[in-house]
């Protein structure tokens, strides 16, 4: 197959890939180069960062296949490729433990204000009296999104001791039944922003969540609490976030995703309790193993024309 990486993947992959396909490299290429670069291309792998838009695959008019390395689809034009009858499939799985660990990396270091006293000490400040932080035990965690990695942010909280609240679309008694064996309280989404001392954001990014945590919803948040965004950037006002971090009504504030993700200072940069990192919740080294193996064996898959007995739940999409 003539396959196009639009997205860096784990070199081994890569390597196996190379040797048993005619793979070409598009990674960081601006429009155009990117439009050409794909242009005899039969599948593409794509990780967030980099637009799949239908523009672009109309220009890859042998294009069969399209596998995005990881869970999110808000960067794909799945209606085009539908329409096209483009199969799309993704691979959830191996991120979402690295994604829930690192939520909690974030909670731990809003709250015990780590990156703060880091700082400090950096600057030859000893600030041990000033720099009180607070326990996880006995906290509600609020998750917003109970997939693969909220239902195990969810799970990871129970562990800690905290009393985790939650909410989703689905309602069913089924999923009430799983939730509740594992120890995850559902409520409406108001009900968690109100009674939450940590929430953590697991949704993706659709017109109905674009903003989802907007001026409003952060009034309601409880006076003290944190807010971690490691879902996507736009799930969040970050205007409103910066003005009720400034006003102190929230503690802090950690988020992975950004509205504008790429080079640049953004202005919650300014705020010390503010943590910050570039869109590396997938980014364990074994997770990201694991994905370019399953992308190999996916590739595969479609080549034999077994890719529908081949796939796992979640991840075929069209």
């Amino acid at each position: 197959m003539r396959i196009g990486l639009v997205s860096p993947i784990d070199p081994a992959a890569v390597d196996l890939l190379a040797a048993r396909h005619d793979v070409v490299p598009a990674v960081g290429l601006a429009d155009e180069d990117l439009g050409r670069a794909v242009a005899d291309r039969d599948a593409l792998v794509a990780r967030s960062g980099v637009t799949i838009s239908g523009d672009l695959m109309r220009r890859a008019p042998g294009l069969k296949l399209v596998v995005r390395a990881g869970s999110g689809l808000d960067n794909l034009d799945v209606d085009y490729m539908r329409e096209r009858g483009i199969r799309l499939v993704r691979v959830p799985g191996p991120g979402a433990r690295a994604v829930a660990e690192m939520t909690f990396g974030l909670i731990l270091a809003v709250g015990r204000r780590i990156v703060e006293a880091d700082r400090l000490v950096r600057q030859g400040r000893w600030m041990k009296h000033q720099l009180a932080g607070r326990l996880l035990e006995e906290s509600v965690l609020g998750v917003v999104g109970l997939g693969n990695i909220g239902s195990t942010v969810g799970r990871l909280g129970r562990a800690w001791g905290m009393r985790v609240v939650a909410c989703d679309i689905i309602e069913d008694q089924g999923f009430r039944d799983r939730m509740a064996g594992l120890g995850i309280e559902l409520l409406s989404f108001e009900d968690v922003v109100a009674r939450a001392d940590v929430i953590s954001l697991h949704v993706p990014l659709l017109d109905s969540t674009w903003h989802l945590v907007d001026r409003d919803v952060l009034a309601r948040m409880k006076p003290g609490s944190i807010l971690v965004n490691i879902a996507r950037g736009g799930v969040v006002d970050e205007a409103a976030l910066l003005d009720a971090l400034e006003s102190g009504h929230l503690a802090g504030a950690a988020l992975d995703v950004h509205e504008h993700e790429g080079e640049g200072i953004p202005r919650l940069a300014e705020l010390p309790n503010v943590v910050l990192t570039p869109h590396i919740g997938a980014m364990a080294v074994e997770s990201q193993r694991l994905i370019g193996r399953r992308v190999v064996e996916l590739i595969a898959a479609f080549e034999r024309d077994e890719l529908d007995g081949s796939v796992r739940p979640g991840e075929l999409v069209v």
